[in-house]
């Protein structure tokens, strides 16, 4: 499991979603139009059937195609069964304005996720 930054501010949040184990968030490739919040359960981020990463309670993913309106970059698949905030863009870019904190927690996420990743290689 990662140590990404807690983003608990979602536990109460009125637009969670429930998803069974399995349940498939998106494919490689897919387009994007919603970013996640875990608010239980946990999630693995897979590549070519490769475990990226597995992300639990605080942690989120489904950023990057919201930022940067590409593809998926890789697959996600609920481990367990989930709750999740969903976040859309336009709600994304009020609290990327109204709530600078979680602007920070997004990038800290994706740089986490770059630093991870180049070592790798």
């Amino acid at each position: 499991m990662s140590s990404m930054p807690e983003l608990s501010i979602f536990s109460k949040d009125p637009s969670k979603g429930n998803f069974p184990a399995g349940h498939r968030f998106f494919s490689f490739g897919e387009r994007g139009e919603l970013m996640y919040v875990v608010v239980s359960g946990e999630v693995e981020i897979t590549l070519r059937g490769k475990l990226l990463e597995t992300v639990g309670p605080g942690g989120l993913f489904g950023e990057m195609a919201l930022i940067d309106h590409h593809e998926r970059s890789a697959d996600v698949v609920a481990k367990t069964d989930v709750e999740a905030a969903l976040i859309d863009q336009k709600r994304f870019l009020y609290l990327v304005s109204h709530h600078p904190f979680f602007a920070v927690e997004v990038m800290k996420v994706m740089a986490f996720r770059l630093r991870r990743f180049d070592a790798s290689l």
